[in-house]
């Protein structure tokens, strides 16, 4: 063999080994914290895992790229007198939005949860105790933390809890997806958020708009914090700029249709 026809062959090979090795690796999920990494304006981000990995286990983190949807989130671990705004203004916009709670919550909070069912939202699993759920094993503790949720929900509104979980504090393991998809839950993340948790530090209007509207993309799914007193001020106003840019808001349901 020529020194030349070895050259080519020697580099053939090595692309070919690093083509393996790189689509073995997009096909391995481990324990994460999900975040977002966003590239340009108004472009979908990329998460720690992708959709087609996601996909496997009935999970999401962002719909059809191609269609100008939100789907609303917000997630709550406690009441802090902003609930009740925020229900009023997506009332006003006619937006579904589906709100993820823990177990304190539920039990102290039954007319806010009551209200929620009523006006056409959907409750979802954020757990019973807020734990990290990457550190449970075994099946059984992981569907205690989702079926006591269950079971509560049940005790308030008289119905059964859809079937939408979200990891506490997004942090979520390979094996967690599989259980929960065992217990016929479709697991939801986000491609939409900004730090508006703090309380003690709430962002001013101008910085939430500043952090949301230039990052908002087609088929996004935004995490808000309920507990927020900024996004109870600015909502209404967010919305109509939503509406504004062409954007319509749907289900979580539709994530998975």
């Amino acid at each position: 063999m020529r020194k030349r026809d070895l050259i080519l062959l020697i580099a053939a090979l090595l692309v070919a080994t690093v083509l393996t090795v790189h689509l073995l690796r997009s096909d391995v999920m481990s324990t994460a914290n999900w975040g977002l990494s966003f590239r340009s304006e108004g472009a979908a981000p990329q998460g720690p895992a992708s959709s087609q990995q996601l996909k496997r286990y009935d999970a999401a983190y962002i719909g059809d790229t191609s269609e100008k949807v939100l789907y609303l989130t917000f997630d709550a671990g406690y009441e802090n007198g902003c609930t009740g705004k925020i229900l009023d203004t997506l009332k006003k916009h006619d937006a579904p939005a589906a709100f993820f709670l823990v177990g304190n919550y539920i039990a102290q909070n039954p007319d806010l949860v009551r209200r929620m069912v009523k006006e056409g939202h959907t409750v979802g699993n954020h757990t019973m105790h807020h734990y990290d759920m990457s550190k449970i094993s075994v099946q059984s503790a992981f569907e205690k933390e989702l079926t006591e949720l269950e079971a509560l929900y049940r005790e308030v509104t008289g119905q059964d809890m859809e079937k939408y979980y979200r990891p506490p504090q997004g942090i979520y393991s390979e094996s967690n997806l599989q259980m929960a998809k065992a217990l016929g839950y479709k697991t939801v993340f986000w491609s939409l958020a900004y730090v508006d948790w703090n309380n003690d530090d709430q962002p001013t209007a101008e910085y939430a708009y500043s952090k949301l509207l230039p990052r908002t993309h087609d088929g996004a799914v935004v995490l808000l914090h309920s507990t927020s007193a900024t996004n109870a001020e600015i909502l209404d106003e967010l919305l109509t700029k939503w509406e504004e840019m062409g954007y319509r808001f749907a289900p979580i349901s539709e994530l998975f249709a």
